[in-house]
């Protein structure tokens, strides 16, 4: 990253997605190449670097450097998921690695790691989100290989003290790859912290408008042979990001900082208003003073809290989809981080086995009017059985 963009603020870089103009064109809404593949040179040498869109496609070289630039980051890898990404992070282990995890966390890749990852022959355990003690205790020097965070962990909005876990990790020798989804690197940058590794579904916040599935992995380091497996896996895998989806990736984080300002203040106005409402039980938002993690998010969080928060509702499970049932503006439906607000019992979509209370509806919170917002969930709070 180039001192000019060390002084930018990140409203600036993701705006002007660092100010590249295309050379030949000087267009300055970068542009699609379709390509797969690309001339050889009569000396058989490849003209840039590029062989095969893969991994070479200059598509993909924007919104790569935009997110190294928020991250701080030194290398950015796109893939065709949130998953797929998560995935070569845990593909690049060994079998018999041991990885500690939360126990709270996406779901997908939660049983993921319970299905294909201890068929691999790994080794997980989960511990508590918000327990930095807990999290020291199952470290294990020589043994424990990974360590993957998420936080603000979905969907209950526990936060991990980022920095206190790398200390320990990194003492044990372990790696740390945080999943920074919801966070964003406009409110948290885990690199600072001592992260080696930043993972994003791309779908969620940095694209913002629920039309790109992708996925991101950043590193500190690109020399080290984690991420060298990681580039394997990634080049070898096929699980790489479209073209087209890698140019509206890019076209949607140039909004990313108005848009998730506005998702804040509307998240905090929306949990505000609930806090103490008669008909909640409890209002998880990590901006809340009555958060168990507030302190620590206020010291790794700046700019905001975040568009995410969940809501336990007084009436148990049935009276929760009822409630959620009647909402007209938040729409019912899977994923968070789009302009439109979303609304989902959780632990229906989890199954029989999630550790998620049944009373509970996760807010993914637009960019909306906050008193429309409101007033959609007292409606339907009110219509509700």
């Amino acid at each position: 990253m180039s001192d000019d963009n060390k002084k930018q603020h990140p409203a600036t870089i993701t705006a002007q997605a660092l100010g590249w103009v295309e050379e030949t064109t000087r267009s300055v809404t970068p542009p699609i190449y379709p390509s797969t593949t690309f001339e050889r040179n009569t000396d058989l040498s490849y003209h840039d670097g590029r062989c095969y869109t893969r991994t070479d496609n200059p598509t993909y070289d924007q919104a790569c450097a935009v997110l190294d630039a928020l991250e701080g980051g030194v290398e950015t890898r796109l893939f065709a998921s949130g998953m797929a990404a998560a995935v070569a992070v845990l593909h690049a282990l060994s079998p018999g690695d041991h990885v500690v995890t939360p126990k709270v966390m996406y779901w997908a890749l939660r049983s993921f790691m319970l299905d294909s990852g201890v068929r691999a022959g790994l080794t997980f355990d989960f511990v508590d989100n918000g327990d930095t003690d807990e999290w020291a205790k199952h470290i294990k020097p020589g043994t424990t290989k990974l360590v993957w965070l998420e936080t603000p962990a979905n969907p209950d909005w526990q936060i991990t003290d980022i920095a206190a876990v790398c200390a320990a990790a990194h003492k044990a020798g372990a790696i740390v790859a945080v999943d920074n989804t919801v966070a964003t690197p406009l409110l948290t940058r885990p690199i600072e912290l001592g992260a080696d590794i930043v993972m994003h579904s791309a779908t969620k916040y940095l694209n913002g408008h629920s039309d790109v599935l992708a996925g991101t992995l950043t590193t500190a380091d690109k020399d080290s042979q984690f991420w060298q497996n990681i580039r394997k896996q990634h080049a070898g895998g096929g699980g790489v990001l479209g073209v087209f989806e890698a140019w509206l990736l890019l076209r949607g984080m140039r909004t990313l900082s108005v848009r998730l300002e506005r998702a804040c203040t509307n998240a905090m106005a929306v949990a505000r208003h609930f806090e103490n409402h008669s008909e909640i039980e409890q209002v998880q938002y990590p901006g809340l003073e009555s958060h168990i993690g507030h302190d620590i998010a206020k010291r790794q969080m700046t700019g905001g809290f975040g568009g995410m928060m969940s809501i336990r509702v007084k009436g148990g499970g049935k009276r929760a989809v009822d409630f959620h049932n009647h909402c007209k503006l938040f729409k019912r439906a899977t994923s968070l981080g789009g302009v439109e607000s979303l609304i989902e019992h959780r632990a229906s979509v989890e199954g029989p086995t999630s550790p998620v209370p049944d009373d509970l509806l996760r807010l993914s919170v637009g960019i909306e009017n906050a008193d429309d917002l409101i007033n959609d969930l007292e409606t339907a709070l009110a219509n509700s059985k």
